[in-house]
């Protein structure tokens, strides 16, 4: 933007569009396009922050504050991502939970301190942890342990294979439980193979 004569500032092309050559601006205007600039520079900052994974209103608010952007264009920029459901807590909240339970299953408690770090409410948080099978995590998180120590003595296996799960955050009910099932059922596979 060049304002008489000389560059003053720049402008996103879509803050641009609305200008012709030759026009006349107030100081209230080139004051109101400057913030329209800088809002869109902070939504640009935002979607190229949102397209790598899904993210939490927190977290992106927290990147465009630590980008320096003041604290009214970031409201307004979460509210217009928001609005056209970019962002989305309780979205993300299933996401996060889908992704864990299907690549690192974790306990429910696990995720439930994981969503808190991201920002989220106890409503969405309760909302995505609704139909999470715990014992099914932690068989599934432990799954490939106990083929990699199915030769180990009873006592050692346990040990391992619970000190993984209990890593993963899961009670020491659900380890006991998972670990027996997973000894009995590495049992049961090395008693097939010796038939």
């Amino acid at each position: 933007m060049y304002l008489d004569g000389t560059f003053s500032f720049g402008l996103a092309a879509i803050t641009a569009v609305s200008l012709r050559i030759g026009q006349t601006l107030t100081q209230a205007q080139i004051d109101s396009l400057k913030g329209a600039d800088l809002e869109e520079k902070a939504k640009e900052v935002a979607l190229r922050f949102i397209e790598y994974r899904p993210r939490s209103t927190a977290e992106t608010r927290q990147h465009l504050l630590k980008k320096e952007y003041p604290e009214d264009v970031v409201e307004r920029v979460i509210e217009r991502l928001s609005a056209v459901e970019l962002l989305n807590d309780a979205a993300f909240a299933r996401y996060w939970v889908e992704q864990r339970q299907t690549f690192k299953p974790r306990s429910q408690l696990a995720l439930q301190q994981e969503l808190r770090q991201k920002g989220l409410d106890r409503q969405a948080i309760d909302a995505a942890l609704e139909g999470v099978d715990e014992f099914a995590a932690a068989a599934k998180a432990a799954e490939a342990k106990a083929r990699r120590w199915h030769h180990l003595p009873e006592e050692e296996f346990f040990k391992k294979v619970g000190s993984y799960l209990q890593r993963r955050g899961f009670s020491y009910d659900m380890v006991k439980e998972v670990t027996e099932s997973l000894w009995e059922e590495v049992n049961d596979r090395n008693e097939e193979a010796n038939n």
